[in-house]
């Protein structure tokens, strides 16, 4: 028989044994569900009292178009919205900046201020449903905008549920969608921290993510050994800016992808749950149990979606979700098999919601806690995937950390070099893509994609122009000042961001305010 490697260029053996598990510790390695080290999972009953929170990831073109799918969506039974937003937004801009040209609505749904925020929550009941952003560098001044208008519903901000990505540290690595330089950025995100222990205790302050570092080229074991680098940065960050660790770290979550390599995820989620469990545990000297446990999100593997033949994502897609679920995770994203021709439209959206309910209540795996504990290859595999991640952590380290090595450009290289091994694989035929590669037809079946009106960039820069020359510009303009003068100082900056908004300062206003004081990072490669 034959050996083949897995994604991360481990040995995979044909066969596997109790000879793969010789001097191993099954109470050490694998513990109880819901204890030390978390192998298992966090929850000691998992998925058998409740399935985890289905999120369907949507926003396009305008708060008000984005509103409607969501509707739906909650209405076909989804338990957490997951919030899409255009490039602009995404990059601190407001959607009349001549920078934003082109680009809005397209790849998620412009937010330029408090006015679209309104419509986007329109009538969801922000009390009941979790909702998730996926936005980084000005993270908290969508959060600020989902606290106004939960206030405006009434909301007590101590019942709001949800995420901010908030992860600066990967969009220097993979992703590109930075504003500050790396110190500003981690001193914004530890204002988050603080800023949410005291006013929204519910709330997941950061998801640290490898899912984009995946999407980019990274190996299951680069994925968690540089989010995990990640994390420690973070934690270090708001240690330093005086937070207690059992302040903060029972409220931190991550982000990872699942891919069609079903075997190699399930281990690499197990892994991931104790090497995070011991660094808090050692390293940082937590003792909340709950700082110790990695709670995390799962997205199916967009890169991995094909444009020919699509309806064989739904294929790929399902066997991801269970992969995920398997591994333990607590939400889960499932991709919509159109999502590599255009946006999502409203059935494939359906349709991959429908996956994960299928997976929840047709199937007999969320019936009993952890169904892979034991085999043979899961737990060599999560073994090895172990040891190659803490070495690559360790190389991290051996550079600085994550910032430093995050300067040096190591991360990107790393990241870099796997993609190109994959792309040549592909190109030989090594790497078989069904529809691509292999098993391909001449003529595909027409598909009519969701388009973007372009007709939106105007409409929300009239929308713009409206919002300033109704507001109180006096007092826009001294909550700027109020924002730039804690942004020079060691005042919580979150605050002032606050009070900006509520003043219908915008998105792209607050986040210039920040630029002229902390300044934009440039990568080195940029010279």
């Amino acid at each position: 028989m034959s050996e083949s490697v897995t994604e991360s260029g481990l040995p995979l053996h044909p066969l596997y044994g109790p000879q793969t598990l010789q001097d191993w510790d099954a109470e050490q390695q694998l513990g109880e569900p819901g204890q030390y080290p978390y192998t298992r999972g966090v929850y000691p009953n998992m998925y058998t009292g409740r399935p985890w929170t289905m999120r369907q990831y949507a926003g396009f073109g305008t708060a008000k178009e984005s509103n409607e799918r969501y509707h739906q969506l909650v209405a076909a039974g989804t338990g957490g919205l997951s919030v899409a937003f255009d490039l602009p937004t995404q990059m601190g801009y407001d959607s009349d900046d001549p920078i934003a040209h082109g680009e809005v609505g397209k790849v998620g749904v412009a937010i330029d201020s408090i006015d679209d925020m309104r419509l986007l929550f329109d009538g969801i009941p922000l009390d009941e449903v979790s909702t998730s952003m996926t936005i980084n560098a000005p993270g908290s001044v969508l959060l600020l905008l989902y606290q106004l208008v939960a206030a405006e519903h009434g909301v007590d901000p101590g019942k709001l549920t949800g995420t901010i990505q908030n992860d600066v540290l990967k969009e220097y690595i993979a992703r590109g969608t930075y504003i500050f330089p790396p110190a500003e950025s981690l001193r914004l995100i530890a204002d988050t921290f603080a800023y949410c222990r005291q006013e929204l205790p519910r709330w997941n302050t950061i998801s640290i993510s490898g899912y984009h570092m995946a999407e980019a080229g990274a190996t299951p074991v680069q994925e968690i050994a540089f989010t995990l680098a990640n994390a420690k940065a973070y934690v270090q960050a708001a240690l330093d800016a005086g937070l207690d660790v059992d302040d903060f770290a029972p409220r931190l979550s991550f982000f990872f992808v699942a891919r069609t390599t079903f075997l190699e995820e399930v281990a690499k989620f197990r892994a991931a749950r104790r090497i995070w469990a011991q660094i808090m545990r050692d390293e940082f000297g937590a003792t909340n149990p709950k700082s110790l446990m990695l709670r995390f999100h799962t997205q199916t593997a967009g890169v991995q979606l094909t444009a020919q033949q699509p309806e064989v994502n739904l294929v790929r897609v399902a066997l991801q979700g269970l992969g995920a679920v398997l591994g333990g995770t607590q939400s889960l994203h499932t991709n919509s098999y159109d999502e590599a021709i255009a946006l999502p439209t409203a059935k494939a959206a359906r349709l991959a919601l429908r996956t994960q309910q299928v997976i929840a209540y047709e199937t007999d795996v969320t019936k009993t806690v952890d169904p892979f504990a034991g085999s043979y290859v899961i737990e060599a595999m999560t073994d090895e995937i172990e040891a190659a991640a803490r070495d690559l952590i360790q190389a991290v380290e051996d550079r600085g950390g994550a910032v430093a090595a995050i300067e040096e450009g190591f991360q990107k290289s790393e990241i870099e070099r796997s993609a190109y091994q994959v792309t040549q694989q592909i190109d030989s035929g090594d790497r078989v893509i069904v529809g691509v590669n292999r098993f391909t037809v001449d003529v595909e079946d027409p598909y009519e994609p969701l388009r973007v009106d372009p007709a939106i960039e105007a409409e929300q820069a009239a929308r713009l122009a409206t919002l300033r020359a109704e507001r109180d510009q006096p007092a826009v303009d001294a909550a700027l000042a109020a924002v730039q003068a804690a942004a020079r100082g060691a005042d919580n900056v979150v605050y002032p961001l606050r009070d900006a908004l509520a003043a219908r300062a915008t998105v792209g206003e607050v986040c210039h305010a920040l630029r002229e004081v902390w300044g934009t990072y440039v990568p080195r490669d940029a010279f």
